[in-house]
């Protein structure tokens, strides 16, 4: 059996409108643009907030159908992408957390 691979990406904002132009952006092309480079689907989940005035956060999962798969996507895609969502946002006090695991 085929092992699937999940990555996932979360988002820690200063904002609540930094996250509502970060979810757009995920939604105008970025997600399609991971999912074009190999993954199989995504989701985009706002995170409930652990207690009142924690910052908000946003989790990308991606679900690749292989590891062959991901690793493809980590050394041909992830390098530009990365770069472009770091341009967008790394100066507005974003801060990322990537995760890879196998789904089992």
């Amino acid at each position: 059996m085929t092992t699937r691979i999940a990555y996932g990406v979360t988002a820690t904002f200063p904002d609540q409108a930094t996250a509502d132009d970060y979810v757009a952006w995920l939604e105008d092309g970025h997600v399609d643009a991971v999912i074009a480079g190999g993954a199989h689907s995504a989701l985009i989940v706002r995170l409930d907030l652990d207690k009142p005035g924690d910052p908000p956060r946003v989790q990308t999962m991606y679900v690749f159908s292989t590891r062959e798969l991901y690793n493809e996507y980590v050394r041909l895609h992830a390098p530009a992408l990365r770069a472009e969502g770091i341009k967008r946002f790394g100066n507005k006090g974003v801060s990322f957390q990537r995760v890879v695991g196998e789904i089992v």
